[in-house]
């Protein structure tokens, strides 16, 4: 699977597929959207409600060509969030936690669904453990490395509020916001 931050590349999708695409990000919440900031609350009912939010945000994931998506990323205020556990699986996780991270740590480009066209340095730890309750309430233990430890960090770090903005150096921050700025045109 070929990654650039959080964002799987598909070289020339055909016009159905990149269709579903920017339809999937016209429902994902984009920065500077105040949900983005909110710290989400604990799931406490595991009803068919969850369930059908959590199959949306599966395809919304996936048609968007992501590798992770937030519940506060579609507007939802709730700890959850589905994402790749490796490279053949969609997973969920219901008030997730790490339990355990690796000392070691890397600095890779990320990108996120919420903040298009935009790829900042983030140094995250190499290797985690995340725990939680899949949809319908049972426990979820997930040993992740790589990308994958990454995704669900970046993940995790929605749910609190952060974005890869508040996670990357002053340069590349200061960079970022310059192409997110909105512009005036004159004409």
């Amino acid at each position: 699977m070929d990654v650039d931050g959080q964002v799987k590349e598909e070289e020339g999708l055909d016009p159905e597929r990149e269709a579903r695409r920017r339809l999937a990000l016209a429902q994902i919440r984009q920065y500077p959207d105040v949900a983005l900031r909110m710290t989400a609350r604990p799931v406490e009912d595991f009803d068919d409600e969850l369930r059908s939010l959590t199959e949306r945000m599966e395809r919304l994931m996936t048609d968007a060509l992501g590798i992770g998506l937030a519940a506060t990323q579609v507007g939802i205020i709730r700890r959850l969030f589905v994402f790749q556990p490796n490279e053949d699986d969609v997973a969920v996780v219901v008030n997730p936690e790490i339990v355990e991270r690796s000392d070691e740590t890397s600095v890779a480009d990320e990108g996120c669904l919420s903040i298009q066209g935009v790829l900042v340095p983030v140094e995250r730890s190499t290797e985690i453990t995340l725990v939680g309750r899949n949809e319908e309430g049972e426990e979820v233990r997930y040993e992740l490395d790589d990308i994958y430890a990454r995704a669900a960090q970046h993940e995790l770090d929605h749910l609190d509020g952060v974005l890869i903005i508040d996670r990357t150096t002053p340069e590349a921050r200061r960079e970022a916001l310059s192409l997110l700025r909105p512009r005036i045109v004159l004409t």
